[in-house]
């Protein structure tokens, strides 16, 4: 099964910034996008749904909507 990823507009800023944007969608698909409870992802502030990871290097925080199969991204901190 597979996630779809939405960017909300900060983040999706902070993606259009980043040089290597291309190869952090494909890794958030094979990542992120296939098992978003997985992949070394925590839940912030105990909200199973509300989580948080490293992607090539960028801090994103991300929600989970399992019922629409979908992943929001509301901020990304890319990496230095």
């Amino acid at each position: 099964m597979s996630y779809r990823i939405t960017y909300a507009p900060p983040a999706d800023d902070a993606l259009a910034k980043m040089r290597n944007a291309e190869a952090f969608r494909e890794a958030m698909g094979r990542t992120i996008g296939r098992d978003p409870y997985g992949c070394g992802s925590t839940a912030v502030r105990g909200e199973r749904d509300r989580r948080e990871a490293t992607v090539l290097g960028a801090i994103v925080l991300y929600y989970v909507s399992g019922s629409v199969l979908t992943v929001t991204v509301v901020r990304l901190i890319p990496g230095l």
